[in-house]
C-alpha cells in the first residue's frame, strides 16, 4: 500500500507541461520511471493474482473474467502451444468492459516458436516491414541470415554495427496497413500466416469470439529505449471483433485509457507470454507503451523462457521445431528487446472494402512506411512503431 500511494503521489505531483492532457502526463511519468523504486508501485501485475488483494486507491478493481472453456478443445490448445483453457487465469478491470488479460497461457518452451517466427520468418517477403524502403527492390534481403553473425556478438560497438534485425521496427501481415493513409486495402494483401491465424482463433474463441478471422497483423519490435505513443486502433472496418495482443521477451508497461485523452490511464505490466484482448467498449480506447523494462539481472531472459521448445512435438501441431542455434540467436536478441504481435479482423463476414478512387491505392502503397504518428526516440533516431494515432 505504501509503494502504491508513493507512486500515485509522485505521478500526481509531476508538473504538467503546457497543453499536456492526463494521459500524456502519466505517459511521461512512466517513460521516466525507475525500475525497482516506488515509481512502479501503481502498476497492476496480473501475474501476481491481483484480485486477492482487493481494490487499491486510485487503481481500478481487478476482477476475474469468465472464459469459454468448451469452445477450445485441449487438442486444439496443444496444437497452438497453449495450456488447456480450463487452466488459464483471465482478468478484467472494473470500468473497462471487454478488456481481458490472460497471463502467460503458453506451454513451457512453446513461446520460442512464436519468437522465432517473428524474427526469422514473418519479416520475409511477401510480408512488408520498415526496412523495405532501405533495400533495393531487386534484391531478396533475408533479415535473419544477414543478422546471424552480428547477433553472436554480445555488444554493439563502433566496430560492431547493429544488425538488420536490430533495426527492424515493424512488420505487417495479411491486409497490410498503410502508414500514410491509415487504411487497409483489398488490393494490398498477402496470405496471413496459418500458424498465427490458428493461435489467434483459439484465443478469440476462448474469450467468446467464435468465428474470429485473423486477417491483419502488425508486429512491433521494441528495444529497451523504445516507446509506443498514445493511439486508438480504429482503422479496421469491423470494430465488433476483438484486437488480440501477444507479448514476448522483456516486460513493458502498458497504459489503458478512455475514449478521451483527458482521462487518466491505468498502468499494467505486460510480461513475456501474456495475452491481452481489447473488445466491446474497450476496443476503441486510447492506449500506449511508455516503457520497456530491462531485466533485473542485466542481459537475462524472463524465467518463462528458460525452457527450450520440446523436441517431441505433437503430430498435428502448428508449432515448428526450433534448433539450438535459432534459439540461441533469438535469446541473444530478446535479452535487450521485446516483440509484440497484434492480430485483427479487418472486415465483417458480409462486408466489402469501400470503393477507392482510381490510383488512390497505388499512391498510398508508394508512400508505405511514412507514418505521421507521434515520434518515438530510439537509438538516437526517430522511429515509429504502430498505427492509428
Amino acid at each position: 500500500m505504501g509503494k502504491m500511494a508513493a507512486a500515485l503521489g509522485s505521478a500526481a505531483t509531476l508538473a504538467a507541461e503546457p497543453g499536456e492532457d492526463a494521459f500524456r502526463k502519466l505517459f511521461r511519468f512512466y517513460r521516466q520511471s525507475r525500475p525497482g523504486t516506488a515509481d512502479l508501485g501503481g502498476v497492476i501485475d496480473f501475474s501476481a493474482a491481483p484480485t486477492a488483494r482487493g481494490a487499491r486507491p486510485g487503481v481500478p478493481q481487478v476482477v476475474r473474467s469468465q472464459l469459454s472453456v468448451c469452445s477450445v478443445s485441449e487438442s486444439d490448445a496443444l496444437r497452438a502451444g497453449l495450456q488447456p483453457v480450463s487452466t488459464w487465469r483471465a482478468y478484467g478491470l472494473e470500468g473497462y468492459p471487454g478488456f481481458i488479460f490472460i497471463p502467460n497461457p503458453f506451454l513451457p518452451g512453446y513461446q520460442w516458436h512464436w519468437v522465432k517466427q517473428c524474427l526469422k520468418f514473418y519479416p520475409q517477403k511477401p510480408n512488408v516491414c520498415n526496412l523495405d524502403k532501405h533495400m533495393a527492390r531487386d534484391k531478396d534481403q533475408d533479415v535473419w541470415e544477414q543478422s546471424k553473425a552480428l547477433l553472436r556478438c554480445k555488444e554493439v560497438t563502433k566496430r560492431r554495427p547493429r544488425s538488420l534485425l536490430e533495426k527492424l521496427r515493424w512488420v505487417t501481415l495479411g491486409y497490410h496497413y498503410n502508414w500514410d493513409s491509415k487504411k487497409y486495402s483489398a488490393d494490398h494483401y498477402t496470405p496471413f500466416p496459418s500458424d498465427l491465424a490458428f493461435l489467434s482463433e483459439q484465443v478469440a474463441a476462448a474469450c467468446g469470439f467464435q468465428g474470429f478471422q485473423a486477417e491483419a497483423g502488425i508486429l512491433n519490435y521494441y528495444r529497451l529505449d523504445s516507446t509506443l505513443g498514445i493511439h486508438v486502433d480504429r482503422s479496421e472496418l469491423d470494430h465488433s471483433k476483438p484486437l488480440l495482443s501477444f507479448s514476448f521477451g522483456q516486460s513493458a508497461i502498458f497504459l489503458l485509457g478512455g475514449l478521451r485523452r483527458d482521462e487518466a490511464p491505468t498502468a499494467m505490466f505486460m510480461h513475456s507470454g501474456d495475452i491481452m484482448v481489447m473488445s466491446g467498449s474497450s476496443r476503441l480506447l486510447n492506449h500506449a507503451v511508455p516503457r520497456v523494462l530491462p531485466s533485473a539481472q542485466e542481459d537475462s531472459l524472463p524465467l518463462c523462457l528458460e525452457a527450450p521448445l520440446p523436441a517431441d512435438l505433437p503430430r498435428d501441431t502448428v508449432v515448428q521445431p526450433c534448433s539450438v542455434e535459432d534459439r540461441q540467436l533469438c535469446a541473444s536478441y530478446l535479452k535487450t528487446a521485446r516483440v509484440n504481435m497484434t492480430v485483427r479482423q479487418v472486415v465483417a463476414t458480409d462486408q466489402d472494402f469501400p470503393v477507392e478512387a482510381p490510383g488512390e491505392n497505388e499512391r498510398d502503397i508508394a508512400q508505405e512506411g511514412i507514418c505521421h504518428l507521434e515520434d518515438k526516440i530510439t537509438h538516437g533516431k526517430r522511429v515509429r512503431l504502430d498505427p492509428d494515432s
